[in-house]
């Protein structure tokens, strides 16, 4: 099995790079954030294999990172994920993205996936959002500032709802009134009525 190719990029485009090591040019099959990061053709690219063995061909998938790498194969083992469908979720969001969504339970996020219904979204957070704790993600900021935000949230994540969705609330509360942003009872009790 070829797990790490290390060549000359003669061919990118998205979903598609081809490099030459030894002689023979490798077709891989690559996600959008790979190709936007890939160096320009002509130079030395290296790039991390998954091979995928069936009985109508051999296909690689490569990513720069070993990270969407390990995601990419924790997507194929859902029920209804292949290689294909699987790039395409790490092409329509990054991997921090797609990991936040399925810890968050953020169904609506996964949906605007091309590719991805609402059934295979909550099938993607059944069965990895227990699957994905090795993975390291900054913790996403509020988008909305003030006094009382950072008590809201922490008290929304302590009565138990995920972090994502009490940021959302918070956000929407805000977004109705912005005084709310200073006032922690009002903010609560706003994000609160959005949340349940």
């Amino acid at each position: 099995m070829i797990a790490h190719l290390r060549g000359k990029l003669i061919f990118k485009q998205p979903g598609q790079a081809i490099v030459e090591a030894g002689g023979v040019g490798y077709d891989v099959a690559i996600s959008v954030p790979t190709f936007t990061t890939l160096p320009s053709v002509g130079a030395e690219a290296a790039l991390h294999i998954h091979t995928q063995v069936s009985d109508s061909q051999i296909a690689l998938f490569g990513f720069l990172e070993t990270d969407e790498k390990r995601l990419f194969e924790r997507l194929i083992t859902v029920s209804g994920v292949g290689p294909k469908l699987a790039i395409k979720i790490l092409s329509g969001l990054n991997s921090e993205r797609v990991i936040q969504a399925i810890r968050g339970q953020d169904h609506a996020q996964l949906t605007h996936i091309p590719g991805v219904g609402k059934k295979l979204a909550e099938r993607l957070v059944v069965e990895l959002k227990d699957k994905l704790d090795d993975f390291a993600v900054a913790p996403v900021q509020p988008s909305v500032q003030g006094p009382a935000v950072d008590d809201v949230l922490s008290a929304l994540t302590n009565l138990g709802y995920q972090r994502p969705a009490a940021e959302k609330a918070i956000a929407q509360a805000i977004a109705k009134d912005k005084a709310l942003a200073a006032d922690f009872d009002g903010l609560f009790r706003g994000a609160l009525k959005i949340i349940r």
